[in-house]
């Protein structure tokens, strides 16, 4: 499939708009300049031909590629997310392009401490040759989703100038607040009104994710007994001590992040602080099954029961927040969703692979509100970090294989 592509210009436009979320910003989007980037977006689907691209007050960014079809065709939705971690700053993003990739290790020139190293990122042995796409070592990348945004874009670009590609009608959706868990948040299922969705937001080329993990929160709020410290003996029972002995006492060999891999979760700890009189724990669990949840959710309150025992004056709070679910548990009900990516891959001469993630997106949200939604990939690396990086050659082949997916459900309908 030859495509004249816009994919290399549009990202490194986007990344350059910094979008980070904000999860202490009780507003949506969380950040307002996460819209900044969504007006553009708009004014660039308008210029392709996009006649209803529009951003609404909620930083969403909705436009819909007509059919061209006689046939009915199920609408798909594609979506990826416009805001970056609050983990690493994302403000005066300087991309690099590293030209026909030698296979060695990468220093980023603004800080040489940023090593970009073949033995922690093995699939750069996958990328000789190609060219790879790095920040100045100062920032975040924002591949992580600007590089499904970019090619989302490209595949709608491509498609509206070449009506000769049969195609039903294609949804776009850009999220704010993906990072924090919001993204989906205010989405309108109604204006949405798509059948099937993906979201254009994995890692390695060829990769689609049908499988996530579930996902709860935890809030511990400890109340102590809080005394002047020169009268405090056999009165005082510290809120601050009481956090700690929690936190130490979680398991240090399994049920962590830094301890599991595969189809493993854990109980990690994300926020603690507080005073003397009141202190807060905030933990998040992962699991790929709900089973798993619960029994890790309530190993984490035998701990702190367990705790409570030494210090009988004081109370707590546990309280169980439920942040989304693995999209597997509904995606096994329409097989054919992920078969026509795999097949669209095919198309691309991929060989594709269906993988987990240890994480969720939006999909994981949206499957359980009615729009069934694996996980393509956008060749993104090393999210949420300084190394973060992408390759030219692997975000084409990403917009090649929208093309196929496209062509596919019309060919299938």
């Amino acid at each position: 499939m030859q495509i004249e592509h816009t994919v290399t210009e549009r990202f490194l436009r986007y990344v350059k708009i910094d979008t980070q979320s904000n999860p202490d910003s009780p507003t949506c989007p969380s950040t307002e300049k996460q819209k900044n980037l969504g007006k553009l977006l708009v004014q660039e689907l308008l210029e392709i031909g996009i006649a209803d691209a529009h951003l609404d007050e909620h930083g969403y960014v909705y436009a819909t590629l007509p059919p061209n079809t006689t046939k009915n065709v199920p609408v798909i939705c594609w979506c990826s997310h416009m805001d970056t971690s609050p983990d690493c700053t994302g403000e005066n993003v300087n991309p690099i392009v590293h030209k026909n990739y030698d296979g060695k290790d990468i220093v980023l020139p603004n800080d040489a401490s940023q090593i970009l190293k073949v033995e922690e990122h093995p699939d750069l042995k996958n990328q000789i040759g190609n060219d790879i796409i790095t920040t100045d070592g100062t920032t975040l990348l924002g591949a992580d989703n600007k590089a499904g945004i970019a090619e989302i874009m490209d595949a709608v670009h491509h498609l509206f100038n070449h009506p000769e590609i049969i195609h039903g009608t294609i949804r776009i959706l850009f999220t704010p607040d993906e990072e924090i868990g919001r993204g989906v948040d205010k989405v309108d299922m109604k204006k949405l009104a798509a059948n099937f969705g993906y979201t254009v937001d994995g890692e390695t080329l060829g990769h689609l994710e049908d499988e996530t993990f579930s996902a709860d929160g935890v809030t511990i709020t400890i109340n102590g007994i809080s005394t002047h410290p020169g009268f405090a003996k056999n009165k005082m029972e510290s809120a601050i001590k009481i956090a700690a002995d929690i936190v130490a006492n979680l398991p240090r060999d399994t049920r962590s992040p830094e301890t599991t891999e595969g189809n493993e979760g854990f109980i990690h700890p994300t926020y603690i602080g507080g005073a003397i009189e009141k202190a807060v724990i905030k933990f998040i669990i992962r699991s790929f099954s709900v089973d798993g949840l619960h029994r890790m959710e309530a190993y984490l309150k035998h701990i702190t029961e367990e705790i409570f025992t030494n210090y009988p004056k004081s109370t707590f709070e546990f309280e169980v927040q439920e942040q989304y679910r693995n999209m597997k548990l509904m995606l096994d009900n329409y097989p054919h969703v992920s078969e026509y990516a795999i097949e669209a891959m095919k198309r691309s001469g991929l060989t594709p692979l269906k993988t987990s993630i240890r994480g969720g997106t939006d999909g994981s949200r949206l499957s359980f509100m009615g729009l069934p939604c694996p996980n393509i990939f956008a060749g993104e690396h090393a999210f949420h970090s300084k190394l973060e990086w992408v390759s030219i050659q692997d975000m084409q082949k990403a917009v090649e294989t929208l093309v196929n997916l496209a062509i596919v459900w019309e060919e299938h309908s």
